[in-house]
């Protein structure tokens, strides 16, 4: 069975989000000197700031994006490989 590009641009663009806002969260909890979430998001995500509104709302969005570019690209790489190494029936 090969991969609907849909379905997979759609969760990982969900489950990326979902892992950023916990990585927020993570960062408001935690002291500072315990985790460095700040510096990890302003170095993953570009334009990201820690602790404003457009920074929360701007890496929200760039996570959901990176979510679907792994989608796109994980697919089709996905599906050739199937076809090529798994005989049609399995």
């Amino acid at each position: 069975m090969l991969l609907n590009m849909r379905v997979v641009i759609w969760s990982m663009g969900i489950f990326l989000s979902f892992s950023y806002i916990l990585c927020v969260l993570y960062g408001l909890i935690v002291p500072q000197r315990l985790h460095g979430m700040q510096n990890f998001l302003e170095a993953a995500l570009p334009a990201f700031k820690w602790l404003t509104f457009g920074g929360f709302i701007l890496g929200l969005v760039e996570s959901f994006l990176y979510g679907v570019y792994i989608g796109m690209v994980f697919v089709p790489v996905y599906n050739f490989i199937k076809s090529k190494l798994c005989p049609e029936g399995e």
